[in-house]
């Protein structure tokens, strides 16, 4: 298996690429504020994933990136909030991406309170 196998890892990647898609409808002046801020947490969840199953022989490590992982989605949803406050999505698109968001969320905190589950060793070295 690998961390692009897991179910977390390919919701996270489908929101971010949702989320870069109608971001590239964000004004101008939003370039580097708020579509920046919201397509690098988006994305981070994903990599701090990767990094969490590549550290799974140390569930400390291993969590410790889940962890992170899911700050970023939570930050990720504090973006689409003002993304929507801004109307810059509609309520559709937001309740949407938020469900997404909530779902991904749920999956990461399977996977820190599960980690054998995910291959992590019952003794660190």
């Amino acid at each position: 298996m690998d961390f692009t196998d897991l179910l977390a890892y390919k919701k996270g990647f489908s929101l971010a690429m949702n989320i870069y898609n109608i971001s590239k409808i964000f004004p101008k002046e939003e370039k580097y504020s708020l579509t920046d801020q919201i397509r690098r947490s988006s994305r981070s969840v994903c990599a701090n994933i990767a990094e969490a199953y590549r550290k799974r022989k140390y569930p400390k490590h291993f969590i410790s990136k889940l962890t992170d992982s899911d700050g970023e989605n939570s930050e990720t949803r504090v973006w689409l909030e003002f993304a929507f406050a801004c109307e810059y999505i509609n309520q559709d698109t937001f309740d949407e991406l938020e469900l997404e968001n909530k779902e991904i969320g749920k999956l990461i905190n399977y996977m820190i309170l599960n980690p054998i589950k995910f291959g992590c060793s019952n003794i660190e070295n």
